[in-house]
């Protein structure tokens, strides 16, 4: 019997968990030649609702981190390296002809990768601009190809001016519908709410929020009830309970529940044997981050694990407040209607070790 439940890794088919409005929404809104803009914490599914409603839409589409991109010239190659994959040579090869820098492209004759590069030292700015115009005139008006460029707030990381020179190239395009994905959420409105931005107002925005309880509540319970017949629906009750229906967090927990279940039956609290698994398990890397923290963070840290109040008088409100935005920043702190720490059990952890 496998594990129902999946978490680390782009969920897909029998793993994802409802996002039907979201999914419906995206698909209807690739109808039309504009751009999706999406924005939620981390680990909040975003990338796997983008995944299926792509797949759904049966268009062509490439998918690049650019947490994964090193430069300008290597934004480039994995551009064209994902063009390549759903585009035969021979099709497209007379626009690559038009290349004023040629890339080499070479194929793993036992896996089948693909992988493209440019010669070292070459303007940047032409092969950018040579693949996006690439992008472009492979496909037509009625076939719009769709390019998702996820952790999109890490462009400015990349190389500076780089949002100027990106945006100039998009706006000449036609044939193109590009959703941008971001986890950071200051940065992102930053990026497009901010006048001054090239980005501001590029396309529609889209908040990604924690799934609906009720739904969730019914995806857990008919997973977990063939191991747990009469306990799953309580079961799933205190799984989101703890999560508060975080889609990551309710994931590995509920599979940690599960793999309990399975190996070790007589467990008497199964919950707190799944939990207690998961906090060990993270120990040394939640003690690793603990000691990375100041006096400040250690203690905004202790109060929301703990859900005491932020501001109880000991530190200065403008201090909380800007320590809190460099933990949300940071990807340690989520807000959605309050302020939370973004891992629970790390939170456990931090409850039972300080």
């Amino acid at each position: 019997m496998d594990n129902p439940f999946k978490f680390g890794t782009i969920v897909e088919e029998k793993y994802f968990t409802d996002r039907i409005k979201e999914v419906a929404y995206i698909n209807q809104f690739l109808k039309s030649p504009n751009h999706l803009v999406l924005i939620s914490p981390r680990r909040f599914g975003k990338s796997s609702l983008v995944a299926k409603a792509v797949k759904e839409s049966g268009r062509d589409y490439i998918v690049v981190n650019l947490q994964k991109v090193t430069s300008v010239s290597d934004l480039s190659a994995k551009l064209l390296r994902e063009f390549l994959k759903n585009h035969p040579m021979e099709r497209i090869k007379h626009l690559i002809s038009h290349f004023r820098i040629i890339p080499s492209v070479s194929t793993n004759i036992l896996t089948g990768a693909m992988d493209v590069s440019f010669q070292p030292d070459v303007n940047d700015s032409v092969l950018l601009d040579d693949v996006m115009t690439l992008l472009d005139k492979a496909h037509t008006e009625k076939d719009r190809l769709i390019v998702v460029l996820d952790e999109f707030q890490e462009i400015h990381q990349i190389a500076a001016g780089l949002d100027r020179r990106l945006r100039a190239i998009m706006q000449e395009q036609e044939n193109i519908n590009y959703i941008l994905l971001g986890s950071q959420e200051s940065m992102m409105s930053d990026i497009f709410e901010n006048k001054k931005s090239p980005f501001y107002h590029f396309g529609e925005l889209m908040r990604l929020g924690k799934l609906p309880r009720a739904d969730f509540f019914e995806y857990l319970s008919e997973r977990l009830a063939d191991v747990f017949p009469e306990t799953h629906e309580k079961l799933s009750d205190d799984i989101l309970d703890y999560t508060d229906c975080h889609p990551y967090y309710s994931q590995q927990l509920a599979a940690n529940v599960w793999q309990v279940g399975v190996l070790n039956p007589d467990t008497e609290d199964v919950l707190q044997a799944a939990i207690d698994n998961i906090v060990v398990s993270h120990s040394l890397d939640y003690e690793r981050l603990w000691m990375g923290f100041n006096r400040t963070n250690r203690w905004i840290l202790r109060r929301l694990a703990s859900g005491q109040p932020l501001l109880s008088g000991e530190h200065k409100t403008s201090t909380v407040y800007s320590a809190l935005k460099r933990l949300q920043k940071d990807g340690y702190v989520i807000y959605s209607d309050r302020y939370e720490m973004e891992d629970p059990f790390f939170g456990q952890w931090v409850v039972s070790e300080n």
